[in-house]
């Protein structure tokens, strides 16, 4: 049963990402993007995400649930440590649903509309570089866990493992996907004559996660980072990589020939490869430390708990999947029965 709950952990991470993720980057494309674009992209995003945007939220409230429950010193070692960022995305997060609602719901139409437009555009750009600067805390190997806390001073036991280069290179990487996962959903939403501009921007958004992986790479070699080093030294992570790498080509195909599912399908495929890469080099010590690393199944709770956790799991799983399957095809956002 445990390795059902932690199935049910990397599916919801999974999803959280590819949906949320998304989410998050077309507010990043509305904020790159110049004024005239920014309207056309404002109409497109209400009308495609609109509906949908607060099912993806659900994803990261079952990870916290699974940790929390099934994982409690690994969740407590998150929140105490990483409380920080973690509430700069709780905060980043609310401030961009407000902002998202009252742009476009809000009974009076005044110069607050700006406000609320720069509010989703920026909050959406600010949350994804904490999501991914919380993760890089993680396996930064700057976390100090103590129980003399007077040992430390705040600085080295609250902000050090997350304000840093590495944390930030990581935190724009995952920007950059998210920016990438929503270009590639836009080619498919837009009308003919706005394609071209999301082609284009798909195009910069692939070129830009490629040069923001290579420096995270080569920042984290520099700074002897033990996640790197596992990472390179890993056979199926480098194998994992290779195939990643080979699925540009015909991405980069399909988005010239502006294929709605043959890039969607490519582009999940490739942040898939990626996150399998980096879990395979990390599984099952997915904090490392400045004492060492620490393993997620040292920190399991018990055998009762699991069990309960797990059939809890799989029974809302079966709830919960075909109505995100039935809500995603009333707002035509799967199409593929319908070829």
């Amino acid at each position: 049963m445990l390795y059902v709950v932690l199935f049910f952990l990397a599916f919801s991470l999974l999803l959280y990402i590819l949906l949320a993720g998304a989410d998050f980057g077309a507010g990043i494309i509305e904020l790159f993007s110049s004024k005239q674009n920014r309207t056309v992209t404002k109409k497109t995003v209400y009308r495609v995400i609109g509906p949908v945007w607060e099912a993806n939220h659900i994803w990261i409230i079952i990870v916290v649930v699974i940790l929390w429950v099934g994982f409690p010193n690994f969740y407590n070692i998150i929140v105490v440590y990483l409380h920080i960022p973690l509430t700069l995305i709780l905060l980043g997060i609310t401030l961009r649903g407000v902002a998202f609602v009252f742009r476009h719901y809000d009974a009076y139409k005044d110069k607050t509309q700006l406000l609320y437009d720069w509010m989703f555009r920026v909050s959406s750009l600010v949350t994804p570089i904490f999501l991914g600067i919380t993760f890089s805390g993680l396996i930064s190997g700057d976390i100090i866990i103590t129980d003399n806390l007077e040992s430390t001073n705040f600085y080295e036991a609250y902000i050090n493992p997350w304000l840093n280069v590495f944390s930030l290179s990581i935190g724009c990487f995952f920007t950059g996907i998210c920016a990438f996962l929503a270009s590639i959903m836009l080619i498919g939403e837009a009308d003919t004559n706005e394609r071209k501009v999301y082609v284009k921007k798909a195009r910069i958004a692939t070129i830009t996660v490629i040069t923001l992986g290579f420096i995270v790479l080569c920042i984290g070699y520099f700074e002897e980072r033990v996640f790197i080093s596992n990472f390179i030294k890993n056979p199926y992570s480098l194998t994992l990589i290779g195939f990643s790498a080979l699925i540009i080509f015909p991405l980069l195909r399909s988005i010239k020939n502006q294929s709605r599912i043959k890039t969607r399908t490519l582009a999940g495929i490739q942040v898939v490869l990626i996150l399998l890469a980096a879990c395979v080099s990390l599984f099952p010590d997915l904090i490392i430390t400045s004492n060492g690393s620490i393993s997620i199944l040292n920190t399991v709770a018990t055998k009762e708990v699991i069990k309960t956790l797990g059939i809890a799991l799989i029974i809302g799983g079966a709830i919960i999947l075909p109505g995100l399957f039935h809500l995603l095809k009333s707002f035509k956002m799967i199409k593929l029965l319908e070829r």
